[in-house]
């Protein structure tokens, strides 16, 4: 595999510390050994891929999973378990000018239509994920912002349809958000917080009883089409496919296939977790919501109090690997979270770790076939939102590779990748627009 990282970034240091790794274990799958023959074979064991496979199944297609790692290892087990909007960073006056209102209208919906599909699938197969949150709120974390988020909140029903909430600084304290430094908020009715490692351990045990054979700890290496079919193979095995589904996301490579080189741009986020606060604890800084949250940040901060009393707080903008680098994130994000909540300066934290989002150079998602590949479909770069717009992404790219043309893919995802300048070296490009948005933030 060619990745643009180093391969400190792929090991599991970065991962270590994980804490929903501790609250459950993900169902037995096997490595893959021998050939198999399907009809559809995916690459990649994320929520995206084991979504796919699970919907295949149910519908009797004989689908197989590869997953270098064990599931959950990557983004999918390891982010911030938030199901709310989301998939794009482009704006509505961005879409509205690239495809018309329409197709941005038809985007929207299927953003909320990607928090729904996985609300279904958590009561079809009567999923238990620890569950909170009414909706999602994001925080004005300047008093200029509470314009911006006043208009935003002029969109939402025409987008969503459903009505939003503006909380007023002064109202924080009613909705349990006395404590942080913010000056209103902006409450949109939609998605829910989840533990993301049940979550996917419920979505490979019901793919696995469907039928779909799912592989672990099974990579692919190399990628041919011979004879009108697919021949995915690995260390010990060999797959051949029909169609093949790519959903691998922030941790793809650059020849896994050669269209991706350049066409993603993974980018690093980095979580604690605190110990069960108690309600003194709560009362002292005067946060006992357990809202699913986020600020106005552009390298935003997302946080939410769990059921079990323990708090969760991520940031994005680390751009370095390695040992150092990684340690360097660790503390900057333990330095936000007590800026943020002082009166929790004194709580431990002893869960942090870090994975990687992927982001695509238009700001927009991508399902589709791959172009010059005939029956090779992807479906990645949700912008850190992959709860909800992986899950659903993998059932739209299944009915693709079925040939289910149902019209609920919008046009705005199926526009094929940008590639970014630069090639392998288009990190070099995150600093200077990493130091723009922090000035951005700052003014």
């Amino acid at each position: 595999m060619r990745r643009i990282f180093a391969a400190f970034a792929y090991e599991d240091v970065p991962r270590k510390g994980c804490w929903w790794d501790k609250t459950c274990e993900m169902p037995p799958t096997e490595v893959l050994e021998g050939s198999r023959r399907v009809q559809v074979a995916i690459i990649g064991g994320g929520f995206t891929g084991v979504s796919a496979a699970l919907y295949l199944a149910t519908a009797g297609a004989s689908v197989a999973v590869l997953e270098a790692q064990d599931f959950g290892w990557g983004a999918s087990g390891r982010n911030g378990g938030f199901c709310c909007l989301g998939g794009g960073m482009a704006e509505d006056a961005e879409l509205d000018a690239r495809f018309g209102r329409g197709e941005r209208i038809a985007f929207r919906q299927a953003e909320k239509s990607a928090v729904l599909f996985v609300e279904n699938l958590i009561r079809r197969y009567r999923l238990d994920v620890d569950r909170h949150s009414q909706g999602e709120t994001e925080l004005a974390h300047r008093p200029k912002d509470m314009k911006t988020l006043q208009a935003r909140a002029a969109r939402i029903f025409e987008n969503y349809g459903v009505e939003p909430q503006i909380i007023e600084k002064s109202d924080l304290e009613d909705q349990g958000m006395k404590g942080g430094p913010f000056f209103g908020a902006l409450t949109v009715p939609l998605g829910f917080g989840l533990n993301p490692r049940k979550y996917l351990a419920g979505l490979v045990k019901a793919a696995r009883s469907a039928g779909a054979q799912l592989f672990r700890r099974s990579p692919v290496t190399g990628m041919t089409r011979r004879d009108g079919l697919h021949h995915l193979t690995g260390p010990s095995g060999t797959v051949i496919a029909e169609h093949v589904i790519v959903a691998t996301n922030g941790y793809s490579s650059e020849d896994l296939p050669d269209w991706l080189a350049g066409r993603y741009m993974p980018g690093q986020s980095t979580v604690l977790v605190t110990r069960p606060l108690s309600k003194a604890d709560l009362e002292a800084q005067g946060w006992t919501t357990d809202q699913m949250c986020y600020d106005t940040r552009h390298l935003l901060h997302y946080f939410r109090l769990m059921p079990d009393g323990r708090f969760l707080f991520g940031m994005r903008g680390a751009l370095l690997t390695g040992p150092r680098a990684e340690a360097a994130a660790r503390r900057k994000v333990r330095q936000d979270f007590e800026s943020l909540f002082p009166r929790w300066a004194h709580i431990e934290s002893p869960n942090s770790w870090s994975g990687m989002v992927s982001l695509a150079r238009k700001k927009l998602p991508f399902v589709g076939e791959i172009p010059g590949l005939k029956g090779v479909w992807a479906a990645m770069c949700y912008h850190g939102n992959g709860v909800a717009m992986g899950s659903y992404a993998g059932r739209l790219a299944a009915d693709l590779a079925l040939g289910r043309e149902t019209g609920e893919c919008p046009s705005v995802m199926r526009a094929p990748l940008a590639r970014f300048p630069l090639g392998r070296a288009r990190r070099a490009l995150m600093p200077p627009l990493y130091a723009q948005l922090m000035l951005a933030d700052r003014v």
